[in-house]
C-alpha cells in the first residue's frame, strides 16, 4: 500500500516562551545581568538544551498490543498512519476516540552523540482509548486503528502528536507506547526499532482527567495501582518516562518528554 510520509513542521509557541523566559530568569538571579547575557547567546535558551537528559531512556516491552505487525495485526504500512492527529482511525473506518483533548511532545535524543537531537528519526506512538481499549486488539474496537502514528522528528528531535489523554486500565499505571525508528522509511518497513519505551502520565493530571464524563473506569484503576507496583516503571518509578503535562481539562493537555535514545 501506499505511504503518506508528508511532515508539517508546528512549533508550540507558548511552551517554547515559557521555557525561554524561565531561562532567562534562572540566569539573571544566578549570574547577573552580564553573566546571564554571555550564557544566553552561547545556549540560545533552547527548549532541546532546557530539557536534556542525562541518560538513556529504559528499553520497555511494547506490551501485546503494539500494532506493529510483531503480534499479529501491523498498521505501520498503512496509507495514512504517518501523521500528526491520531485520533480518528484509517482506511475503511473513521471513528474519532473522543477524550480530553492531549498533543505529545517527544523530543528524541541521541545518547551516543552527547544527548544532540535527532532530527530526521520517526516515532510510532500509541495507545489506549479513554475505555482503556487498545484499537486493533481490545474487544469492539479490532476494526479501529485509531490512537496509533507515526511522526517525523523535526530540527530539534521533536515529533508531536494530537491525540486524547489515555485512560488507565487494570494493573497498569497510566501510559503511552512508542518506538523510535531512525526515518520514516524505516517505520514503515516495519523496522529496525532504535528503541522502545514507555511514557509514564502524572498522577495529579490523570485525577483531573479521570473525573470527567467517559473516563469513570479509571478512576477505581488508578487508586489500585502506583509508579512503585507497576510492572514496567516500579525499577525505577519511570525517573526518566515521567513526561511533564501541562494545561487544564477545558482547554486540553501538553505533555512533553525528552528522551535519549
Amino acid at each position: 500500500m501506499g505511504h503518506d510520509t508528508t511532515d508539517h513542521a508546528h512549533g508550540d509557541g507558548l511552551h517554547e516562551d515559557l521555557v525561554r523566559l524561565a531561562s532567562r530568569r534562572d540566569a539573571l538571579r544566578i549570574f547577573g545581568v552580564s553573566g546571564a547575557a554571555a550564557i544566553l547567546t552561547t545556549l540560545g535558551a533552547s527548549r532541546a538544551l532546557a530539557a536534556s537528559p542525562t541518560a538513556e531512556v529504559p528499553t520497555e516491552t511494547a506490551g501485546p498490543y503494539p500494532g506493529d505487525g510483531s503480534n499479529g495485526p501491523d498498521v505501520l504500512d498503512d496509507s495514512g498512519i504517518v501523521r500528526h492527529d491520531i485520533r480518528r482511525s484509517i482506511g475503511s473506518s473513521r471513528t474519532l476516540a473522543k477524550g480530553v483533548p492531549l498533543r505529545v511532545n517527544l523530543t528524541v535524543t541521541d545518547a551516543s552523540a552527547g544527548y544532540a537531537p535527532m532530527a530526521g528519526a520517526a516515532v510510532y506512538l500509541w495507545h489506549c482509548d479513554r475505555s482503556g481499549r487498545y484499537s486493533m486488539y481490545s474487544s469492539g474496537v479490532e476494526d479501529e486503528n485509531y490512537l496509533r502514528g507515526i511522526a517525523r522528528t523535526d530540527s530539534s528531535g521533536t515529533a508531536w502528536f494530537k491525540t486524547i489523554f489515555p485512560g488507565c486500565y487494570s494493573g497498569r499505571w497510566p501510559h503511552i507506547h512508542f518506538e523510535v525508528y531512525a526515518s520514516v522509511a524505516k517505520a514503515v518497513a516495519s523496522g529496525p526499532i532504535v528503541k522502545t519505551s514507555q511514557i509514564a502520565l502524572p498522577k495529579a493530571i490523570c485525577s483531573k482527567v479521570y473525573a470527567t464524563s467517559g473516563y469513570s473506569a479509571s478512576v477505581g484503576n488508578l487508586a489500585r495501582t502506583s509508579l512503585s507496583t507497576d510492572n514496567v516503571f516500579s525499577d525505577d518509578r519511570a525517573i526518566h518516562q515521567l513526561a511533564t503535562v501541562t494545561g487544564s481539562v477545558s482547554k486540553g493537555y501538553v505533555a512533553n518528554l525528552t528522551v535519549g535514545v
